[in-house]
């Protein structure tokens, strides 16, 4: 290069778009070539625009490659190199976005490792279309052989890979991890008992169990791992459970069936406050039987009756929650020892069968609603011969969800009954929504009687509970 010569600025740009091992080898090889080519040209490297990882196929926002444009149109860059024209773009309509930018900034010197292409002239631009529209085929190809070889995998029952292992199995996605095991059944059984989400993330932080990425775990983190068809034995593809997996179960499929109607129902009725009272639900009114309200007075908190069209009851007997909170928790610890409990909990399998026949029904018109959904989309049925068929299906599955739910108490008993006095002396350091979990489990209701005047603590003769275990 003589004294006289500008030196060419040039830009070298590199794309891969799946790194299997994260490695960027792939890239580090492109590098490498484009290197020796713009030496062999004489051009110096002004920059290095990577995008490891990213689809020049899919339309996805490469930050790289929007950086090398915006250089260009600067007028900082005299020269693009690439290895191969695919790695600039797979969209012919990207091809020519890129061809305009060149021209708006005078940037005519475009080299390739694997061909000679000069966008600067008609022969050039025009191999440039040819390899771009060859390319977006190819792109086109691959993305249904992939689609369908993840398909054939799915139905198979095998895994689909992945750079993170679920958690509960080892790296080879097959293989249980059992202290992770036991962890996902306690969380099953305790969010089917009622506890929230919330609470059982609280609960997994305290414990120091972290995610399988490292991180404290999140709600959403958790609502994924329990809604995963994959630790019932299940094979899912795009949503759909498609096959019996090949690996082992951590829950059975009837618990994944609960786990998830639960979640349904509870993102039905939107977000919840915090719990703080122990009862909510579960106190009537010995006056008109009607369901007592949590109500705050002050620094008081209490179950009150409420009279009005929104409550309906007679707005005529409060009780301090505490004192009641604490008898009816006294009370349920005693029954957890009783043999009454142990009696009551001996016609379980009657209770399970049950179950089992309830969760046939609910998988039998869950299906019924996705094809009849499928003939709408179809137009094969109008709007109003849709919401006829619609309606009892769905009065259906309301039903035998609440059906499940009075099934499903038992399990926040789970290794409780007959350890009632050991539970007592650790009941203060357990969660107000795994407290009421246990409560609501033992008890179905208690009536709360009318009370005296200015008396002082609560009278045991005024709550008579109704006990469901």
């Amino acid at each position: 290069m003589t004294p006289m010569q500008i030196p060419v600025r040039a830009a070298i740009y590199a794309r891969i778009s799946r790194d299997a091992t994260g490695e960027g080898l792939g890239v580090e090889r492109q590098l490498d070539d484009c290197r020796t080519l713009a030496a062999k040209r004489g051009w110096i490297v002004a920059e290095e625009y990577v995008d490891n990882d990213i689809s020049a196929y899919k339309g996805k926002r490469r930050p790289s490659y929007q950086r090398m444009i915006e250089d260009i149109e600067a007028g900082q860059r005299d020269a693009v190199v690439v290895y191969h024209t695919d790695r600039l773009t797979r969209r012919p309509i990207e091809l020519e976005q890129f061809v305009q930018v060149c021209e708006r900034a005078g940037l005519q010197q475009f080299a390739t490792v694997t061909a000679d292409i000069d966008l600067g002239n008609d022969d050039g631009l025009f191999m440039a279309r040819i390899l771009s529209i060859v390319a977006a085929k190819e792109s086109a190809r691959k993305s249904a052989r992939l689609k369908r070889k993840a398909q054939e995998t799915a139905e198979a029952g095998k895994p689909n890979g992945g750079h993170l292992r679920p958690f509960g199995y080892e790296k080879d996605q097959l293989t249980v991890v059992e202290s992770e095991a036991t962890v996902i059944r306690q969380l099953a059984d305790r969010y089917l008992a009622g506890e929230s989400l919330m609470s059982l993330t609280g609960w997994l932080q305290d414990q120091g169990v972290l995610s399988v990425a490292g991180l404290p775990w999140r709600t959403t983190t958790l609502r994924q791992t329990l809604t995963n068809p994959r630790i019932a034995g299940l094979r899912a593809h795009n949503g759909v459970v498609v096959a019996t997996a090949v690996w082992p179960a951590i829950i059975t499929p009837a618990t994944h069936e609960q786990l998830v109607a639960a979640f349904a129902r509870k993102a039905s009725t939107g977000r919840r406050v915090a719990r703080r009272y122990l009862l909510s639900g579960m106190l009537r009114c010995g006056k008109c039987g009607n369901k007592l309200f949590s109500s705050v007075r002050g620094e008081r908190r209490r179950y009150v009756c409420m009279s009005g069209p929104d409550h309906g009851g007679c707005g005529r007997l409060t009780i301090v929650a505490a004192p009641v909170e604490e008898w009816i928790a006294e009370a349920v610890l005693i029954r957890l020892d009783s043999p009454a409990m142990a009696d009551a909990l001996a016609g379980r399998a009657a209770a399970d069968d049950r179950h089992a026949a309830l969760l046939l029904e609910l998988q039998s018109d869950q299906a019924l609603m996705a094809e009849l959904a499928g003939m709408m989309g179809n137009r094969e049925i109008s709007p109003a011969e849709w919401k006829v068929a619609r309606e009892p299906i769905e009065a259906r599955i309301y039903n035998i969800s609440r059906q499940i739910d009075q099934l499903t108490g038992h399990s926040a008993l789970t290794g409780l009954v007959g350890n009632g006095d050991a539970l007592r002396t650790s009941w203060s350091t357990l969660n107000l929504s795994r407290q009421a979990a246990i409560v609501g489990a033992v008890l179905d209701f208690a009536t709360i009687g009318p009370g005296v005047q200015g008396a002082q603590g609560v009278d045991p003769s005024r709550i008579v509970p109704t006990w469901s275990h």
